[in-house]
């Protein structure tokens, strides 16, 4: 088949999100300046380049023409933390991804414990194998199709620190394949990172 995306596709479901697997989740612990935490998370997230590290999320998507906690709450601090979403946290991470009023916190939501930053004011999920805090480099405002109700935003983020649990680390290298970090399908599937292999590049 082939979709004009600018007509109706025909299927079942939007295949668009399907087509783009698997996508890492961002869980982003935010905090607004009166001090209300927020926790939720992204599938629209990446990392966009390394030197010097830097990081991005999509804050796509409301029923109000509010924008989404997490986004204004950075525009409001500057600051954000993105905390790795593993398969032994993937109930807490979904019930944080409810739609609540901003003055929820979702990690008492979610029953997870906060522990403070090293350079940032925002708090990190405590269990959570690895943490990055961030500084606000930019908003990026995207197009939608219904803008009264529907925001979508690029925020991308300078990583200042990063918090590895010693736990995680084999002879000085990450151990993915024993954190088993969750990513993000198409419609409402999931997986995790079971196997790791390794390719050199050609020269």
């Amino acid at each position: 088949m082939f979709w004009n995306t600018s007509e109706p596709h025909g299927l079942p479901h939007n295949p668009f999100k399907s087509c783009i697997v698997p996508r890492p989740i961002g869980w982003i612990s935010s905090i607004s300046a009166d001090g209300d935490v927020n926790l939720a998370p992204y599938s629209f997230f990446n990392g966009v380049c390394g030197e010097p590290p830097m990081m991005m999320f999509g804050a796509n998507g409301n029923t109000t023409s509010r924008r989404k906690d997490s986004l204004a709450n950075v525009e409001e601090t500057g600051e954000f933390v993105c905390n790795m979403s593993t398969w032994d946290l993937r109930d807490q991470m979904n019930t944080s991804s409810a739609s609540v009023g901003a003055d929820i916190n979702e990690f008492d939501l979610a029953g997870l414990e906060m522990e403070p930053s090293e350079l940032v004011k925002v708090p990190r999920v405590k269990v959570a194998p690895i943490h990055m805090e961030c500084k606000l480099f930019k908003v990026v405002d995207l197009p939608s199709e219904n803008p009264s109700a529907y925001t979508n935003a690029m925020v991308i983020g300078h990583v200042i620190g990063i918090h590895i649990n010693d736990n995680v680390l084999v002879e000085g290298m990450i151990n993915i394949e024993g954190i088993m970090p969750l990513a993000r399908m198409g419609y409402k599937d999931y997986t995790h990172v079971e196997k790791v292999f390794t390719m050199d590049r050609p020269r």
